[in-house]
């Protein structure tokens, strides 16, 4: 979802109605469905509590001690040390480990710590250096933990991150379980500057790099879906390849690396990691423009078999899921085929056109009726 705190709390999303057609496979339920909210996650909620937060922290230190950019309701936070410009984020892989809990597999959520921060700094063109883990725990598990480390261990070597510590406290007043999260430190390397979105303009073009499933995020929503429809975890769905646990449990694809090889394109104009929030992260970006998501791609069965199983609005699942993409470059018109080119070369093959800027606000999916105002 991202680390910097200092998104709007503000934000409305706009539903247009009328018919809902059927796009690309994805289901439109004809009765109200399961939320998010209805879950135990409300983001109005989650924005109203943070926005109390950022109240009591406004602290501007020395100079000589740091300066931060202002760069509110971005995926990091930028700090300026000397002649340096550092980014830093911070993520948790969020009740995911819930359910490694249940299915007994844990080295893919501890892949899932290294994406879900390493993308965030690749929102803003910041190159991963180092990340810092932290465990709580209401137990020390050695073979739990031995999964967690081959898993973590597989995801910094995919993103050329190095590990320099961490926190484990076993808590057992606080957490059942395991919670697991940490922190990323980025640079820019060669004096590359940060990529901010500041330069987005009506006319650029949006390209997407599919996801590998869900990622690390949704799954309150998602574990409450199985519980009502008692889904068996060790089975397939239908048109399934994988036992439903293990489907679910596909780790954060890491898209830093062949973002880092694209970055210094003098096309890129904004960056964007479609995690919590799903489509609704592009107005992060920037705000005074319209992403038109006109060329979506088939919506991926997994996503298509939540949304039925618990009869799931388009609105909630584009803003819950990432629905088939995990990471969107806005790209100059007239350099687009030149980065698609590169993001091949970085092993992106699959990278798609999945639509365009225009004048206007918020984000437009035209094939689903759906129109979000602002990031929430």
């Amino acid at each position: 979802m991202g680390a910097y705190r200092g998104h709007s709390s503000g934000g409305r999303r706009v539903f247009l109605p009328g018919p809902l057609p059927t796009f690309g496979g994805l289901v439109t339920p004809r009765r109200a469905g399961f939320t998010y909210a209805a879950s135990g996650v409300d983001r109005s909620d989650v924005s109203a509590a943070l926005h109390e937060l950022l109240r009591g922290t406004r602290y501007r230190p020395p100079i000589a001690h740091g300066r931060p950019l202002e760069l509110p309701g971005h995926y990091a936070g930028l700090v300026r040390v000397g002649r340096e410009t550092l980014a830093i984020t911070t993520d948790t892989v969020g009740t995911k480990v819930v359910l490694a809990e249940r299915v007994g597999r844990w080295e893919e959520v501890g892949e899932d710590l290294v994406g879900v921060n390493v993308n965030d700094l690749a929102a803003v063109g910041a190159r991963p250096a180092a990340l810092v883990d932290t465990i709580l725990c209401d137990r020390p598990r050695p073979a739990v933990f031995r999964s967690l480390g081959i898993g973590l261990g597989r995801g910094l070597r995919r993103a050329k991150c190095a590990l320099l510590g961490g926190e484990t406290a076993v808590v057992p007043d606080l957490v059942r379980g395991i919670d697991l999260g940490g922190t990323a430190l980025g640079f820019f390397p060669r004096r590359r500057a940060p990529v901010t979105g500041a330069r987005i303009r009506p006319g650029d073009v949006l390209l997407g790099i599919p996801s590998r499933g869900l990622h690390a995020n949704g799954f309150t929503l998602v574990r409450r879906l199985l519980d009502s429809s008692r889904v068996r975890l060790g089975s397939p769905r239908p048109g399934g390849r994988w036992p439903v646990g293990r489907e679910l449990l596909v780790p954060t694809r890491i898209y830093s690396s062949a973002v880092d090889a694209v970055v210094d394109d003098p096309g890129i104009q904004g960056l964007a990691h479609i995690s919590g929030g799903g489509v609704r992260n592009l107005p992060r970006l920037r705000p005074h423009v319209a992403f038109v998501l006109d060329r979506w791609p088939r919506v991926p069965g997994l996503f298509r078999w939540l949304q039925e199983l618990g009869s799931i609005s388009d609105e909630e699942m584009f803003q819950t899921f990432n629905m088939g993409i995990g990471f969107v470059l806005v790209v100059r018109a007239g350099r687009s085929a030149a980065v698609e080119r590169g993001l091949a070369r970085a092993g992106a093959r699959d990278v798609v056109r999945i639509g365009r800027v225009e004048r206007g606000r918020g984000v437009r999916l035209p094939a689903f009726g759906l129109d979000y105002e602002t990031y929430s």
